[in-house]
């Protein structure tokens, strides 16, 4: 070979080798979320439903008698006193129907006097043998009736005057008006409510439990209650009735929980939050995306001291809404993968990012 050939050669060689890239670089291994079991919280839940404050006691007043509505003296909101007029309704008929039957008392009591009378006089008749026996029998009973139609309608005359005065609606108790169900010019029948009037003196939370957490809730158990409007302020309450029927379109369970020492940050018709400490169980409580579960057999993912990821079996003793509590299966030392499972290869190498860790940026990319 000559020795331009050598050159041509030479030439080639290093134009091939400034042609040729850097090596590839070997991608990092993925990054998952771990929780070491040292650091997992215990199995104790906390279970917290949202109410509505509410009186111990509401009533809805209503008139005994029907009629039209004439005034409404309060609104809603308004405070009222035992006693005091809330509503009152057209009056004229219940005055007639009064009147009519003092009249009908009135004529009672002079068809007495008039039976009386003749049986005085029959009385001495009989005395003197001008009448028979069964004709003084007859002014006796004759006497024996009015008296009984006398006492008839005395009690209706005091019937009358007692419809008269329900034409007046009246607060029985001291109370807060928190709804108007009439208005002035409407026509109500006997009964019907008109206002609302809870008693603020007793207040409780109205919260609704679902079937499968009615059996944790007692009445008499004790919870803690937060106020929305005030929520640096808590209030210890107690479970004071469970409702023995679910509801037919929630399908849940309506409870009420007295709050003792409710002030003016726990007004009626304000939302709080009712929160139940459950007794901690022995076991890890983890979220429950790190559960998998195959056929009956559930498992979890851990990371070992190498970063490589394997599965695990576990015995899961309770699903909850906030995690599963793992009773048996893991080590003491274990670091369990809690998100991304489902992306997981058996065997794959790994860098765990412990739960809570701050978040660390690749500022060669």
């Amino acid at each position: 070979m000559h020795l331009r050939d050598w050159a041509i050669l030479l030439a080639g060689g290093a134009l091939l080798a400034g042609c040729s890239g850097p090596p590839a670089e070997v991608p990092p291994p993925p990054a998952v979320l771990v929780r070491s079991i040292g650091a997992a919280p215990g199995a104790a839940s906390v279970q917290a439903y949202t109410g509505e404050v509410r009186a111990r006691i509401e009533t809805d007043l209503g008139f005994r008698v029907g009629g039209k509505i004439l005034q409404r003296q309060v609104d809603a909101g308004a405070r009222v006193t035992r006693g005091s007029v809330l509503a009152v309704l057209d009056p004229q008929d219940a005055r007639l129907s009064a009147e009519a039957a003092s009249a009908a008392a009135s004529a009672a009591v002079a068809d007495l006097a008039l039976a009386q009378a003749e049986f005085r006089r029959a009385g001495e008749l009989r005395e003197r043998n001008f009448i028979s026996a069964s004709a003084l029998d007859a002014r006796r009973t004759a006497l024996q009736a009015a008296e009984a139609r006398l006492r008839q309608a005395r009690a209706q005359a005091a019937t009358a005057t007692n419809q008269a005065d329900y034409t007046r609606l009246l607060a029985d108790a001291d109370g807060v008006v928190t709804a108007v169900l009439a208005e002035p010019g409407q026509v109500v029948t006997a009964g019907q409510a008109v206002l609302r009037v809870a008693r603020p003196s007793e207040r409780e939370v109205l919260i609704h439990v679902p079937e499968s957490r009615v059996r944790d809730v007692a009445p008499g158990a004790a919870a803690v209650v937060r106020s929305w409007m005030a929520p640096e302020r808590t209030y210890s309450a107690r479970v004071r009735e469970v409702s023995p029927a679910a509801d037919s379109a929630t399908r849940t369970y309506a409870l009420r929980v007295s709050v003792p020492g409710a002030d003016d940050a726990l007004p009626l018709g304000a939302t709080a939050s009712v929160a139940f400490v459950a007794a901690e169980a022995d076991g890890v409580l983890l979220p429950l995306p790190a559960v998998t579960k195959i056929g009956d057999q559930a498992r979890v993912w851990v990371v070992d001291a190498q970063g490589v990821v394997q599965p695990l079996a576990v015995d899961v003793a309770a699903w909850r809404e906030n995690g599963a509590v793992v009773r048996g299966g893991l080590p003491p030392d274990a670091r369990v993968v809690v998100a991304g499972v489902h992306r997981l290869v058996e065997g794959t190498t790994v860098r765990p990012v412990e739960e809570g860790a701050p978040v660390s940026l690749d500022v060669k990319r």
